[in-house]
């Protein structure tokens, strides 16, 4: 399976009601999955553009669609 298609299935188990957190835990190959995905404080300007433009754009509880970084994929909520 690609990432993309994980992180795709992801986004639908999160849609489904699965918690985004422990989904992170799960299957996160961050340094932040440890913290549920939870990146903490981030200054501006140091996420690359598709991640920050995709964060820009969410409200509170809101959950991205697939987002392709050089890093990879990924699924961004925005808790705050």
């Amino acid at each position: 399976m690609t990432y993309q298609y994980e992180a795709e299935d992801l986004l639908k188990k999160i849609k489904e009601g699965a918690d985004f957190s422990d989904l992170a835990r799960r299957f996160s190959k961050c340094g932040s999955a440890a913290q549920g995905g939870d990146l903490g404080p981030v200054e501006s300007g140091r996420l690359e553009e598709a991640f920050a433009e995709a964060a820009g754009a969410l409200t509170t509880g809101e959950i991205s669609p697939v987002v392709r970084s050089r890093f990879g994929y990924h699924l961004i909520k925005k808790i705050n």
